[in-house]
């Protein structure tokens, strides 16, 4: 029996830290951990990750996930 208090379709989430790195375009910035589609029932508390303060490349302090820039860093405000 499913879990009414789940996702309605959990097959289309995606398992924290199940690919290398998460490749994140400049259009996406600012970028979060968890990320939409992440699985409701391991995720953590939101943090932003400081993907161009970092040169293109940063991690969730709290699960590891690695976030990297593709394309263009974007011009500092």
């Amino acid at each position: 029996m499913t879990n009414p208090n789940t996702a309605a379709h959990p097959d289309q989430y995606a398992q924290p830290n199940s690919k290398a790195a998460i490749e994140v375009r400049p259009e996406d910035l600012p970028i979060h951990c968890p990320t939409e589609g992440s699985a409701l029932w391991n995720s953590h508390p939101m943090v932003y990750i400081p993907v161009a303060e970092n040169g293109g490349e940063a991690r969730c302090p709290y699960c590891g996930t690695l976030y990297k820039l593709t394309g263009e860093l974007p011009p500092a405000c």
